[in-house]
């Protein structure tokens, strides 16, 4: 896994995060601009799935497993984009909400994922 790719993500969806936190206690939903950092944390989410792939290729190995990887890998994609779905549909503070849960979440599966490749051993 690249590291720095792995801390940008997590420091970008802690940014998010912080972002619709802020929309939320202000008592506002997601809105254009928010959508916009989704897509971006998203982008680089998808980035990373492509690296991680194309590491598997060349025949690295993560220490805990080819599938627990990928399905780690899989649900960092996903994160963001359902729950942003979710806050079209709630379209209250709780939509925002919903995104800082998520952005939260994809932060703590970039701290697990970093663990599964072998937590920087070299790997």
């Amino acid at each position: 896994m690249l590291t720095p790719l792995t801390v940008a993500l997590g420091v970008a969806a802690l940014a998010l995060a912080a972002w619709c936190g802020w929309a939320a206690y202000r008592d506002q939903p997601t809105k254009d601009w928010h959508f916009i950092g989704m897509a971006v944390v998203t982008l680089l989410a998808v980035v990373q799935l492509v690296v991680g792939i194309v590491q598997l290729v060349r025949g690295e190995e993560p220490a805990d497993g080819k599938v627990i990887f990928l399905s780690y890998q899989i649900g960092v994609v996903a994160c963001v984009p359902v729950v942003g779905l979710i806050s079209l549909t709630e379209r209250t503070k709780w939509g925002s909400l919903t995104v800082v849960a998520g952005a939260v979440v994809l932060a703590v599966l970039q701290v697990r994922l970093h663990d599964i490749w072998g937590g920087g051993t070299g790997a």
